[in-house]
């Protein structure tokens, strides 16, 4: 059964999380720069902080493929908050929003400031293309950053791509086609159930098409067409014969989310009848790069041994699908499988149909998180995690605070 657990004194708080629609790369929000995706929700945030917003210290924000520059500092100018505010700009891939959450948590905790703003953002559609530069001048462009060096002479690549990788760690965990096409289905099923209950209505700040008259205000991802026999036709997307396919995979997508993080003597609340997330830790674990998206399992169980809690006990997890197999074999690695699974992972869905901003995905579990604890007892516990490329994965373990 889930556990109540105490908030210790002076721990931050998480008590607002907002996000734009995440739309699928090249559709929606096409049109829509990286600080153009994340202003809006800085915006908003402000607003619904009240007086808190006086106390606001900086703006920490994740992204994984933009051009570099300091995006927090653009995205917070953009979205008229006072000049003082500096903003930080943090990369660690797939998992620098929920890192930028994280380090938002320990700055307030450690007293360096009242209040911040911290989140992450991604344009796919719009990132830069790279290269390169050659001796001669000349330009060498790639598809994307290495991650990790390369060994010589090794049965399978050093520095794979994730798809490669997540079929390594499919096949190694033994996840079934069937099971990750199962799962697959059931993030999309999910995600329009929520959409269709409202569940997400309170987290999403509309965004406008810039020279258009046009708003996204709901997320494109989830098929509602979709279905077992239309997923099992679906080829081997990475590796001849293999389980990973397009369909048990999550698409890219635009989008951006952050929160508001409040220290303990900031005197900020929650609104009235709103619970909070109180931020108890966090841990990052490097794993075998090959092996990729191992890293969020193996950040989760330091986490929870740290603090002496079995996987069982986690009321609400939030967890970044990036692959259906690679999941599967995290949470079989915690021991969390069959109805406590289904009880605590990604309720409303999650990226196999709602699609990874990237950056933005692991702010997007802390919003996703935050918005889930409303129906849940005070005390109860709740788990971001999200493996990043290079062999790198982040947990963020938070209790849910109501107050009178």
């Amino acid at each position: 059964m889930p556990a109540a657990w105490p908030s210790p004194a002076g721990a931050p708080l998480v008590v607002e999380g907002l996000r734009t629609p995440l739309a699928r790369s090249g559709t929606a929000l096409a049109g829509v720069s990286v600080h153009g995706l994340l202003a809006p929700v800085l915006s908003a945030l402000v607003d619904r902080a009240g007086a808190a917003a006086e106390h606001l210290a900086d703006v920490v924000i994740g992204n994984a493929a933009g051009g570099g520059g300091n995006l927090a500092r653009l995205a917070a100018l953009t979205a008229g908050l006072p000049e003082r505010l500096p903003g930080i700009t943090v990369d660690r891939q797939c998992g620098s929003g929920l890192d930028a959450i994280v380090l938002a948590c320990r700055l307030a905790q450690a007293g360096a400031g009242p209040a911040y703003l911290a989140g992450g953002a991604e344009s796919v559609t719009t990132a830069p293309v790279r290269a390169r530069r050659g001796a001669d001048g000349s330009l060498e462009f790639y598809r994307r950053a290495q991650h990790a060096p390369e060994v010589p002479g090794t049965a399978e690549p050093s520095d794979p791509d994730m798809g490669f990788a997540a079929e390594t760690v499919a096949r190694e965990g033994g996840i079934s086609r069937e099971r990750q096409d199962a799962f697959a289905l059931r993030s999309h099923a999910r995600a329009l159930r929520a959409a269709a209950s409202g569940a997400f209505d309170g987290e999403l700040v509309p965004v406008r098409v810039p020279g258009t008259e046009d708003w996204v205000a709901a997320d494109n991802g989830p098929r509602a067409r979709l279905d077992a026999r239309l997923l099992a036709r679906f080829p081997a997307a990475f590796v001849p014969g293999g389980t990973v396919t397009a369909g048990n995979s999550c698409s890219d997508a635009d989008g951006a989310a952050a929160a508001l993080v409040v220290s303990s003597g900031c005197g900020a609340r929650p609104r009235p009848g709103r619970a909070a997330l109180a931020f108890l830790g966090a841990e990052t674990a490097g794993v075998d790069p090959r092996r990729l998206g191992l890293g969020a399992a193996a950040a989760a169980e330091r986490l929870l041994a740290v603090h002496g809690v079995p996987a069982g006990a986690v009321a609400a997890i939030e967890f970044n699908e990036a692959f259906a197999g690679q999941v599967l074999a995290c949470t079989d690695r915690l021991g969390l499988t069959g109805e406590d699974l289904d009880r605590v992972l990604n309720t409303d869905g999650g990226a196999l149909a709602l699609g990874h901003a990237y950056g933005a995905s692991g702010a997007v579990s802390v919003v996703r998180l935050l918005a889930r604890a409303q129906q849940l007892p005070g005390g109860a516990l709740c788990l971001a995690m999200i493996s990043s490329a290079g062999g790198i994965g982040t947990a963020a373990l938070f209790a849910v605070v109501r107050t009178p």
